[in-house]
């Protein structure tokens, strides 16, 4: 085997080993029990993940043994997933640019508003009977009564950073000026004109404020945050497989210059 076919198999190697952050970044996306309900976002990221892990070993195998056909469709399937990697990664950044959490005096956890979040997200979450199948799914978790299990008194949730599916799912927004009893019971608004959520929230624990644009707003915060965190992720790999594409294009136009070299060579034998 060649200097050229040596290279571009350690380089199919890196790019296989690049591939199991990926993968590992969409099963943690796909498996949190916030997104089960999402069904849109759970794979994609672990599909890419493991179509590079398999077009990696395939490009190593042809490195390995020379197989120019296969080296061939190595480059050509890499190229085209490390383009929709690229496209992932803009949609991904765009649609969770704005943020539309807002701090709350006197709280350790932010509350969030719906408008403050990207119109696609809005549109194809919350907007859509998509939520008509996320709102039962989201009261069946235990997102909400976890909370009852970790903080008692008010002034340890008031100083929790609890989710932002939490904030906005589990209890009425600060404005209403609703009195603590547990996490997710509350009683006696003193506000409860300020927000139309004021209004849906009720104390039976399979509603609380799931019908609340309050809690569509922690679904999308809770979202976005999980995706910006895989981003960094992505983001990594995404500059380690251009570099080794480059370098595994590179080695394998001198492959195949070695491989014209040597009949050359032989024809003069």
């Amino acid at each position: 085997m060649g200097v050229a076919n040596n290279i571009t198999a350690i380089l199919n190697f890196i790019a296989f080993l690049c591939s199991i952050p990926i993968i590992a970044a969409g099963i943690w996306l796909a498996t949190k029990p916030e997104n089960e309900c999402i069904h849109l976002f759970r794979w994609p990221v672990v599909l890419l993940g493991f179509l590079i892990l398999l077009v990696s070993l395939a490009g190593f195998v042809g490195a390995y043994w020379y197989k120019e056909t296969l080296l061939a469709f190595y480059l050509c399937c890499m190229a085209i997933l490390i383009g929709l990697l690229l496209i992932l990664l803009v949609f991904a950044f765009v649609v969770t640019r704005a943020d539309g959490g807002y701090d709350v005096p006197g709280r350790g956890y932010r509350e969030y508003r719906l408008q403050g979040f990207s119109s696609w997200l809005r549109n194809h979450v919350v907007y859509s009977k998509n939520w008509d199948k996320i709102r039962p799914c989201l009261a069946e978790t235990d997102v909400c009564s976890k909370l009852t299990q970790n903080y008692i008194t008010a002034d340890q949730f008031f100083m929790a950073h609890i989710s932002p599916l939490q904030s906005g799912c589990c209890k009425p927004p600060t404005v209403c000026g609703y009195n603590y009893v547990n996490p997710t019971l509350w009683l006696n608004p003193v506000n409860p004109a300020a927000d139309p959520d004021c209004y849906l929230w009720n104390n039976d624990q399979s509603q609380l404020c799931y019908n609340c644009n309050a809690c569509k707003a922690g679904l999308l915060g809770n979202l976005r945050r999980e995706w910006r965190k895989t981003n960094v992720i992505l983001i990594v790999a995404v500059v380690v497989l251009i570099w080794v594409y480059v370098i595994a294009c590179s080695a394998f136009k001198n492959a195949q210059t070695e491989d014209l070299f040597r009949r050359y060579k032989q024809g003069w034998v």
